[in-house]
């Protein structure tokens, strides 16, 4: 297993506590040098907040790690796609990097709707790689949802 699966494992972990709770599960890790110093999951039913996406709830604990906002030095894993806001609050933190699992094609902002990350009239573009782990993070995504069909319509033939 080489770093980014290593890591993404670890974001994979985090989508699992989002999933119990259920939440959609999405995952993400930050790293510097080499170390996780944040983690996040999904939490928007949970907290009943639009912002409580994993990568805001992930990078808010890195800046506070680092004691800055700025994440310069930082890797993003992530197991889905970021959405606009998410892939807004990437650029504006000045993360390096962000390590994709699955591609978000209705809602994703790192190449599947657009590409916010790498805008290259921006100040800051972010380096992407994408697919690492994707057929696990795609699963475990596509099964959260068949689920959730399946108790939607018990309950409507109830």
């Amino acid at each position: 297993m080489n770093q980014e699966e290593k890591f993404m494992k670890a974001a994979i972990r985090e989508a699992k506590k989002a999933e119990k709770l259920e939440e959609v599960p999405i995952g993400c890790v930050i790293v510097y040098n080499d170390k996780i110093i944040a983690r996040g999951y999904n939490r928007r039913n949970t907290d009943k907040n639009t912002l409580a996406h994993a990568e805001l709830l992930a990078i808010k604990k890195a800046s506070k790690k680092l004691g800055d906002w700025r994440l310069e030095g930082c890797t993003m894993y992530v197991t889905l796609e970021p959405c606009q806001m998410c892939a807004g609050a990437i650029v504006q933190a000045r993360m390096d990097k962000v390590v994709i699992g699955s591609m978000n094609p209705k809602a994703g902002c790192a190449g599947s709707v657009l590409n916010l990350l790498q805008i290259s009239a921006f100040n800051h573009q972010v380096a992407l790689e994408k697919g690492v782990l994707e057929e696990e993070c795609s699963t475990m995504l596509s099964s959260f949802f068949r689920t959730l069909r399946e108790k939607k319509k018990k309950a409507s033939e109830k």
